[in-house]
């Protein structure tokens, strides 16, 4: 057995996106979202437009067979919210959520990207609540989960890594994470423009 192999799923899916999820935290910081209300503005349609893109994925009963609590889980309703709160326009979507077109192994990696965001969102929500922003304003889909973040990613990774599935649909996972992080270097590439400040 290789390393690989004894590793959980979760496990090697850090590994194999590892690179790509540094360079697109990177490209984030870079645009400085927390050094304006506008600049978290920009930040919060990146975040609509994944938080959109994965909706359906909440509701798929083959999903949710497998993680029991996913449908608490769907943070695009507290997005669209904290838009609402800043006053941002968010653009004309001219095609469906990416999340309509996913076989189950893909879908699993989809959301192993935004689930994995969310534990890594407490910089975040800390960078917002110094700007006066709330788990009631303009930074509600950044707060803790009732039972906190470790927990629900425990939670989460236990049931991604007990999903049984075939090498081939091993690999589409992987595929699947590394669809979601080229989309949300998209969306930072369209939304987000480097260094700027309001």
């Amino acid at each position: 057995m290789t390393v690989q192999q004894d590793m959980s799923r979760a496990a090697r899916l850090r590994m194999a996106t590892h690179t790509t999820h540094e360079a697109l935290d990177q490209s984030i910081m870079a645009a400085r979202p927390f050094d304006s209300v506008a600049n978290y503005g920009r930040f919060l349609k990146v975040q609509h437009a994944f938080h959109r893109d994965v909706s359906p994925l909440y509701h798929v009963s083959a999903l949710r067979d497998l993680i029991p609590d996913l449908g608490q889980r769907e943070r695009v309703a507290a997005v669209t919210q904290d838009v609402a709160d800043l006053g941002t326009d968010l653009p004309d979507y001219p095609e469906p959520p990416a999340g309509e077109t996913l076989d189950l192994p893909e879908a699993l990696g989809w959301l192993y990207v935004v689930e994995g965001s969310n534990l890594g969102a407490a910089f975040l929500f800390r960078a917002a609540l110094n700007m006066g922003l709330s788990a009631s304003h303009g930074a509600r889909h950044l707060a803790d989960a009732p039972e906190g973040r470790a927990a629900q990613w425990r939670a989460f990774k236990a049931a991604l890594d007990a999903a049984e599935l075939s090498p081939a649909e091993e690999a589409r996972v992987v595929t699947g994470a590394r669809a979601a992080f080229a989309r949300v270097r998209a969306l930072v590439a369209e939304h987000l423009q480097p260094c700027q400040s309001a």
